[in-house]
């Protein structure tokens, strides 16, 4: 019994970060719309099909990876959020499937802000940016994605090296117009509070160092970011020793 006990609450800690905060696996449906079937494993409400098929075309490696692009009503502090289906987690890496969650309307300090308000270059660039974190979940273990979910909630330096490995990782794929379009709209946004504004200013690449990515202007900068990507994954967090 005590073994049994033991396993149960072993399996509570792997699942944790799937039922808190940001990497909530309990979504619901709440906008009732006609999904189209793309590539045969992708799910994708018509509204955005057309701004999602662009953003996939920029990520072939992840053809034949199963993605649903989904409404959800709670996502905190964010616009869409990408994250592993927990139905199948654990079959291995070529059977994950993945979400990537989107509010139709959100709030940022009781203020709503809605997917009609977003320009169609700079959806796709949102969609890049979540696309960005698969690519980089398909190399993990699930043990690995389940560290990755518990220090994502727990550390804010975390989250900065996820979120910029994302950004990174859509300017690879030749979307670095789509980011910076997706950046300057939320940096420039009248309607976004200036807090939500500095988090994500803080968080995620700038506008200046997204162009210095495309564009090949300070190859010299651009090599200091890579490092600081690196030295953000080598520094151990608080309590590691």
């Amino acid at each position: 019994m005590k073994t049994l006990k033991k396993s149960g609450f072993f399996v509570y800690l792997l699942i944790l970060p799937f039922l808190a905060g940001n990497w909530s696996c309990a979504a619901k449906k709440n906008y009732q719309e006609e999904k189209i079937v793309h590539q045969e494993n992708k799910i994708i409400p018509k509204a955005i099909l057309e701004e999602a098929t662009i953003a996939l075309s920029h990520y072939p490696e992840l053809k034949d990876v199963e993605i649903e692009f989904r409404y959800k009503s709670n996502i905190k502090n964010a616009f869409m959020q990408a994250q592993p289906k927990f139905s199948n987690l654990f079959k291995g890496k070529k059977n994950r499937g993945y979400y990537v969650f989107m509010s139709s309307k959100f709030l940022i300090e009781d203020e709503e802000f809605s997917m009609t308000d977003v320009p169609s270059e700079v959806l796709i660039g949102w969609l890049g940016h979540e696309l960005g974190h698969i690519k980089d979940y398909t190399d993990k273990s699930a043990l690995g994605l389940v560290i990755f979910g518990t220090r994502y909630i727990a550390s804010e330096k975390f989250i900065k090296k996820a979120e910029r490995t994302a950004d990174t990782n859509a300017i690879n794929q030749g979307m670095g117009n789509y980011i910076f379009a997706t950046k300057d709209f939320i940096l420039n946004h009248s309607g976004l509070s200036d807090s939500y504004k500095k988090r994500k200013a803080r968080l995620y690449l700038s506008p200046q160092e997204i162009l210095v990515m495309v564009n090949g202007l300070d190859e010299e900068l651009a090599a200091e970011l890579d490092e600081e990507l690196v030295e953000l994954e080598e520094e151990p967090e608080e309590g590691e020793s």
